[in-house]
């Protein structure tokens, strides 16, 4: 197997010296060692290593300084950077990850923790590029965006959510995106005689809560749990640790949130405008769109409650049976365990009023 090389910039002799002797001792690697950050810049460019490891208080040139000048070198920017530190202030981490750093090392560290850090960036960076060949750290391509998104929630904590059970309230701070694992929830906001109003309905694989997280603001609507499901739970740290590493992850968040007010805009138009018939046929589609590409997959099964369909189009149960038996006999539907079976979306698109 042909060996890896890595760069080590590091100003302490003896912390420069040791960590070569354990990375040459594995014999995977071939190891570059530069005493300051201008000599590590030098070759690095020189070079192209497969991993950087950094000291980040260094005369001449300190270790941000080398990130930030290699993130902008078409040649160097995409690769994978470990800062070694003494510094453990949460500043300076966040700092570190704002400028792309992929990973830290808290000095003094072992063999065991060099190592498995070194084999998690090969690892990962791997997985990416076997799918994407990525041009400058700035560019993150639908595959990877989804990749980084599937990490963060890889790791977040699972909680399991009984049917009724309150996830967040109006009024509350943002502690957490929630991922819904599986089952379904509803948003809905509240009147002050005790009427509620359902505003929209999440599926398994959509994200919730993350407009107040990047507004900093308050919730401004009840998310509670339609049935039982499951919901990582995502951490305010890990979100924008995340976002301000890797800025196109917020711009991913962005777009969902433009398509959520367009959403919820056509959502009150047709609560004015439209009739029951027509309104439960457009729940039915709008869970097609979170489920499938509607664009190239004329027919789908979705996993929606008669609850989850009243929830979106704003009607009641018995209302709900009559109008999907109407459709079973339209032949428009079909009822597939509990699960929903759509022949074809543009056909429903085009039930009357």
């Amino acid at each position: 197997m042909e060996k890896k090389t890595i760069l080590i910039i590091e100003d302490n002799t003896d912390i420069r010296e040791g960590t070569t002797e354990i990375l040459e001792l594995t014999g995977r690697y071939h190891v570059l060692a530069a005493e300051n950050g201008r000599d590590g810049v030098d070759l690095a460019t020189t070079h192209l290593p497969d991993l950087i490891l950094c000291d980040i208080m260094m005369p001449e040139l300190d270790g941000y300084g080398v990130l930030y000048i290699l993130s902008k070198n078409e040649e160097t920017a995409h690769i994978p950077f470990i800062f070694l530190t003494a510094k453990v202030e949460r500043s300076d981490m966040r700092k570190a990850m704002e400028l792309g750093a992929d990973d830290y090392l808290t000095k003094p560290f072992d063999d065991v923790e060099l190592l498995n850090a070194i084999d998690v960036r090969f690892k990962k960076r791997g997985q990416i590029g076997e799918a994407i060949t990525v041009k400058n750290s700035l560019y993150l391509s639908p595959e990877e965006q989804d990749f980084l998104l599937k990490e963060l929630i890889e790791k977040s904590r699972v909680k399991v959510f009984k049917k009724k059970q309150s996830i967040y309230e109006e009024g509350d701070v943002p502690v957490f995106v929630y991922f819904v694992l599986s089952g379904q929830v509803r948003s809905f906001l509240c009147y002050n005689d005790g009427r509620e109003l359902s505003t929209d309905i999440q599926i398994a694989g959509t994200y919730i809560g993350y407009e107040a997280m990047l507004l900093n603001e308050n919730y401004s609507d009840n998310v509670e749990a339609i049935e039982k499901s499951e919901i990582a739970l995502i951490s305010k740290e890990d979100f924008f640790e995340l976002i301000y590493r890797k800025p196109l992850i917020a711009g991913k968040f962005i777009q969902l949130l433009s398509g959520n007010i367009r959403e919820k805009e056509e959502q009150l138009l047709g609560f004015a405008y439209d009739t029951v018939r027509k309104r439960i046929a457009n729940a039915l589609i709008s869970v097609a769109e979170k489920t499938v590409n509607t664009a190239i997959e004329d027919e789908c099964v979705i996993q929606i409650s008669r609850e989850g369909i009243a929830t979106i189009a704003g009607t009641a149960n018995e209302t709900i049976s009559r109008v999907l038996a109407d459709f079973r006999e339209e032949n428009l539907i079909a009822k597939e365990k509990s699960a929903i079976r759509i022949f074809s979306v543009k056909k429903l698109r085009k039930v009357k009023q």
